[in-house]
Order: C-alpha cells, then structure tokens, then sequence
C-alpha cells in the first residue's frame, strides 16, 4: 500500500514540475526562449529540450521500453551538448510536442511497473536500478532545471513562480531596484567584516 502512494506522489509531483518547465517559455518570442543566458549557454527551450530527452531515455531504454523515436546516443561524444539548445531548424512546437509525447511514454512506463521492477543505467556507475531510484531522479532532475528556469525567466522579464496559478506579479522596478541596493550592501559589508571586529 504504502508503495503505492509513494509512486503516485512522485508521480504528482513530476506531473506538475513538467508543466511549469513550459510555462516558463509562455508569453516569450523565439529569441528569448533560444537565447544564451549564462556564460555556459543555459536557456530555456534548451532545458526543454534536454528533459525530453533524457526522460526518455531513463523511464524508456534503462526499462526496456525505448521510446518510439530517434534520440541522438547518449555515449555520442560528437552530440555531447546537443541536447542543451535548439538549432534554427528546430521548431518551439517540435520541442514541446516531443516533451509531451516523452510525458505520455514515460506515464505508461510508471503506470504500468512497480516501484521495484528493475532497470539497467550504462551511463550510471552502479548500473542496477529499481523504478523508485529512476522516479526520484527525475523529480530532481527535473526540479533542478525548473529551478534554472526560474531564474532564467526573472532575467528576462522579472516573471517568477512554480506554476502559473502561483505567478508572482512583476513587482514595482523602484522596490526591486532597493532590495537589490540592500542585499548588494549587505553583502560588500561581509566581504569587509573580519573577526578583528568582534568585540
């Protein structure tokens, strides 16, 4: 029983982390959902495209169940990367519908096992795993990137939030601009603190 109701609350929970990954790229032209916002290129259609991936791989060929669509090898040393943006020829829509797709696969594969069936990660150090493990993982995974994304998004156009129901307002500029004056000094007055200042 009580494996039950762990599988479905992980599942829950990864349900709705899927749907705040893309409701961060509501609202946003091709250009800010593709465009580089870290020094290592992190955006959000690329963090799309990354979890549709490797979703499919882990709840599709680590259960034998391989997800019915070309997907480029994980042990490909010239796609290594790939996976963490979209070229020009990739379309918003592919990369969205594929990650829906990847959902209802993926579904199927924890509807249908239970959280102890095994499965096999190569890629993984200790390769022998149990659906559980997988489950979890991707929750993390998942909620990670979603976490990047927030913060990905707040860059953009001060928009942040889990889900669209508990959108954050955009703020007033004045009062972010002050809290930011506020942390940004709090922090030089650290960096200058030394334990000489204790009395």
């Amino acid at each position: 029983m009580i494996d039950n109701c762990a599988k479905e609350y992980l599942h829950s929970d990864l349900r709705e982390i899927r749907k705040a990954m893309l409701w961060k790229l509501d609202g946003l032209g091709e250009y800010d959902i593709r465009r580089p916002l870290t020094s290592t290129g992190t955006n959000l259609l690329g963090l799309v495209k990354h979890l549709s991936i490797w979703e499919s791989r882990y709840f599709g060929e680590v259960f034998d169940r391989p997800f019915p669509e070309p997907l480029p090898r994980w042990d490909d040393a010239a796609q290594r990367g790939a996976d963490m943006w979209a070229t020009e020829h990739e379309t918003r829509e592919e990369i969205i519908d594929r990650y829906r797709r990847v959902w209802d696969h993926s579904d199927a594969t924890i509807t249908t096992l239970d959280l102890d069936s095994p499965g096999h990660v190569p890629w993984w150090p200790r390769p022998n795993v149990k659906l559980f493990n997988i489950l979890v993982h991707m929750l993390i995974e998942t909620s990670r990137h979603a976490g990047h994304a927030d913060i990905l998004r707040e860059q953009l156009d001060g928009s942040t939030g889990t889900a669209a129901e508990y959108a954050i307002p955009q703020r007033d500029a004045a009062l972010l601009e002050a809290q930011h004056a506020k942390i940004e000094r709090t922090a030089k007055a650290a960096a200058d603190f030394t334990p000489d200042h204790i009395g």
